[in-house]
């Protein structure tokens, strides 16, 4: 097994983390707060990790959404969170099991392989008016303003009634039900030779950009991956500044990719 692995900003400033186990990878991207939470993302996906890389550590083939929603539970009574005020995070995990791949994915941290993308889209299919008003103001050229962040403010509010409900979406909180509506699926080790790990702030703009050869990236090391991380970003700051051409809600979101071979 070989992991590379790059993030933008670092491990410890960035609200994208990534760890692993001896045959896991976990990249979790704590969620941005434009309204009052009770920690920091950055905390509550540090915690969440660090809870799920112990888990797979003692269990190594348990099941993922078992694991998940122990981790969650885990992180919330560390944390003294209470569901629907909390920070949150998706959950993106690859693991060898075996002769076969397992994948799980919660919330828009996508896994690809050479089979597609991986990806839950639920969040993306809610199509929230709040959502539409905020990308059209960018792309009419208003750039990140203060009513931009109000904006913001009022798309979370809006995501905030729908989360972890049956017709919105759901993600890792300090609700531990929400893991069992996580994505799961497996694949032989023959059929998935290499898997790739991305949040978004790296995957949209690659897309964006055209720049998504994902055999290409999963053979790339830890440099070459930073590589590509710091072309994302000065897209956006040179080519695209003020969003109008590919409308997000911050200039420049954490980074956070891994690539994933499995060596026998």
């Amino acid at each position: 097994m070989r992991i590379e692995t790059a993030q933008l900003p670092d491990y410890a400033d960035s609200d994208d983390k990534i760890l692993t186990t001896e045959n896991a990878v976990i990249v979790l991207d704590g969620a941005s707060a434009f309204r009052p939470v009770p920690v920091p993302a950055s905390r509550y996906a540090a915690t969440l990790g660090e809870a799920l890389q112990l888990r797979l550590s003692q269990e190594p083939a348990a099941d993922l959404r078992a694991i998940l929603s122990e981790s969650i539970r885990a992180a919330a009574d560390v944390l003294e969170l209470t569901p629907g005020d909390s920070p949150s995070s998706t959950v993106a995990i690859v693991r060898r099991n075996g002769d076969q791949v397992d994948e799980l994915v919660l919330g828009d941290s996508p896994i690809i392989t050479p089979a597609g993308i991986f990806e839950d889209p639920r969040l993306d299919d809610l199509e929230l008016p709040e959502r539409r008003a905020y990308q059209e103001r960018l792309q009419s050229g208003a750039g990140y303003d203060e009513h931009h962040h109000t904006m913001l403010r009022e798309l979370q509010d809006a995501q905030a009634e729908r989360r972890n409900r049956e017709g919105g979406y759901w993600i890792a909180e300090a609700n531990p039900a929400a893991a069992a509506r996580a994505f799961v699926r497996s694949s032989s080790i023959r059929d998935t030779p290499w898997t790739v790990l991305a949040t978004d702030g790296a995957f949209n703009t690659m897309i964006h950009t055209g720049t998504d050869e994902w055999t290409r990236i999963a053979g790339m090391d830890s440099a070459d991956l930073f590589a590509e991380l710091e072309r994302c970003q000065a897209w956006e700051a040179h080519v695209d500044p003020d969003a109008t051409d590919f409308p997000r809600a911050k200039r420049h979101d954490d980074k956070a990719i891994a690539a994933v071979r499995w060596d026998d």
